[in-house]
């Protein structure tokens, strides 16, 4: 080979296990030239966010890699952080340096990402029985996106989030550009209404004798959903842990796209679900309540989701943070005033926009793959009450027209609303179906589905920019469980599913492959695939797909390095 292949490492298990899988199938049996970047979270932060710009620079330059799971940290995880490096200005970092990478590399390259699952022959999903589960989800009726100001910009130039306080001078909080057509929009929330419904929340779950789950995305929209889970943990621990304690009841954190799949692949008896995001609440209600009804059907379908993106947009690109004082925002876009509104001291803001034309290159880029792999495309679209959404329904269109001029016909598609696009996924799916998402749908709806799969490690994930560049990941985290058990038992206990991210290191080799014309790698990466696929079909698995395959008799559990070892031997 002579083009080389950029591995960005990460943390905990997931690099335990991503630095046995190159040595054993990528730098043993190949000569090929690796460029890797440590993107650890201790090396983001040691570098003040150099390594995430390295990592862009090196996928640019050189077009293919390979991304291994990294920590997000979240406070605390900070605090332990800066108090190992005492030579560092916790003050003055810069934000590559402590949010995620994943959202500056996708905008850095210009990538989207669709997820798919691994086509392994014998895995099952042993679903849960969900008619008549004594499930509720509790969500916020105000706020958020439901009550937001949305539009799209009707002229190129500058938005300007603008606050004035008690000084009465105007001072600008963020700024960004927008083009003709953008959509941008501008939500907060009350904090007084946040804590009004958390005690709500707390005393219905103990008045029911309910087990207490809560989920928000607080590790990416720290400013945001970050300051919703500080405000009713506060509450929770001030006011509600004695009693939801005695009366043995539990209480759970997670990230909203963990929680969902919780709710999917293994829901308990009877709970109260927490979900404040009202847009995201909503979906989850009716799921549940059509789960209640139909229950989860056999699956059968291939599954894949297209996530919006290009350009960092959306939630994960916003600028979030709480209101310093009371005041009143205004959003200036090219010099004229489109929108104000008042907020208090500690009120979570969030302003996010994308970009027209990489919603464009998007929606071309679905239709294209959906094309190719014969898929029927399912939207999820809220356009009855948001602006924001009806630039996706026109450039849906756009690009449709565009196609069929050039006579390549466009698969058949729908749009219809998230809620009833992740119903379709879960409780009628097609059997070859494509939903494409914006970013925060996407990660929840990835989690979903990847937990109806049996497990995070049996899917793959792809990140294909508009210029050709390529990188391949595993849709899991770093397994922080897994690396304490490790950690304690001095490696001797080292469990983990390397399937995806063996699969992501197979795409990437074939790719090279192909772009090199090089046969023998094409070839030894296809092999990869399937003696990764027939390993699991001779019932050589690890724990977390145990009992999921359709023969639990001949099931053979074994630790990573001995799945590993099973791939390698059946590579040969």
């Amino acid at each position: 080979m002579t083009a080389p292949l950029v591995i960005l490492h990460g943390d905990e298990m997931a690099q335990v296990a991503f630095e046995r899988i190159l040595d054993t199938f990528v730098t043993s049996p190949l000569d090929i030239e690796l460029v890797e970047i440590d993107l650890t979270a201790e090396n983001r932060l040691v570098t003040n966010g150099q390594a995430v710009i390295d990592a862009i620079e090196a996928l640019k330059r050189h077009g293919v890699g390979v991304k291994n799971a990294g920590m997000t940290v979240n406070r605390a995880q900070l605090g332990e952080l800066l108090s190992a490096h005492p030579e560092l200005d916790g003050t003055s970092l810069h934000p590559l340096a402590t949010k995620s990478p994943n959202g500056a590399i996708r905008k850095g390259i210009g990538g989207n990402i669709t997820r798919e699952d691994i086509q392994f022959r014998n895995l099952q999903f042993n679903k849960p029985e969900w008619v008549g589960r004594d499930i509720e989800v509790d969500t916020m009726a105000t706020g958020g996106s439901k009550d937001s100001y949305n539009e799209l910009s009707r002229a190129t130039g500058i938005v300007k989030l603008m606050f004035v306080g008690a000084s009465g001078d105007p001072v600008e909080l963020h700024r960004r550009e927008v083009k003709k057509g953008d959509p941008w929009l501008l939500a907060t929330n009350d904090i007084d209404e946040i804590k009004a419904w958390a005690h709500r929340f707390f005393q219905r779950a103990i008045d029911e004798k309910r087990d207490i789950y809560l989920g928000l995305k607080d590790t990416v929209i720290a400013g945001y959903d970050g300051v919703m889970r500080a405000a009713i943990e506060g509450i929770y621990e001030s006011d509600y842990r004695a009693q939801v304690e005695a009366l043995g009841l539990a209480y759970h954190y997670e990230l909203i796209d963990a929680q969902a799949a919780r709710i999917v692949a293994n829901p308990p008896e009877r709970a109260l679900w927490g979900v404040p995001d009202n847009t995201t609440g909503r979906k989850l209600y009716k799921l549940v309540e059509q789960l209640k009804v139909h229950g989860i059907p056999t699956r059968k379908a291939h599954v894949s989701l297209s996530r919006m993106s290009a350009g960092g947009g959306d939630q994960y690109g916003s600028y979030n943070a709480p209101a310093t004082e009371d005041g009143i925002l205004k959003v200036i876009v090219d010099g004229d005033e489109k929108h104000a509104r008042h907020v208090k001291q500690g009120d979570p803001i969030l302003l996010m926009s994308n970009d027209h034309e990489a919603i464009k290159d998007w929606v071309t880029q679905v239709f294209r793959d959906a094309s190719r792999k014969q898929k029927e495309v399912y939207f999820g679209l809220k356009r009855e009450y948001m602006d924001y959404d009806e630039v996706f329904s026109t450039v849906i269109t756009d690009v449709r027209r565009e196609l069929a001029q050039a006579d390549t016909p466009p698969p058949s598609f729908m749009i219809m609303r998230p809620s009833s696009q992740l119903i379709k996924m879960i409780t009628d799916p097609p059997r070859n179906a494509l939903y494409p998402a914006q970013n925060l749908d996407g990660d929840i709806f990835s989690d979903i589905s990847a937990a109806l799969g049996g497990s995070l490690a049996t899917a793959s994930s792809i990140i294909e920019s508009k210029s050709g560049t390529m990188l391949f990941e595993a849709p899991h985290g770093t397994a922080h469980d897994l690396y304490l058990k490790y950690l304690e038992s001095d490696g001797k206990e080292a469990h983990f599913n390397s399937s995806a991210l063996i699969f992501a290191v197979a795409n990437a080799l074939e790719t090279l492959g192909e772009r090199e014309d090089n046969a023998a790698l094409v070839d030894y990466a296809t092999r990869l695939k399937a003696a990764l696929i027939d390993t699991v079909a001779d019932g050589i698995i690890t724990g977390d797909l145990k009992g999921k395959t359709t023969d639990p008799a001949s099931e053979t559990v074994v630790d990573m390095q001995g799945f590993l070892d099973a791939v390698a031997s059946r590579l040969g």
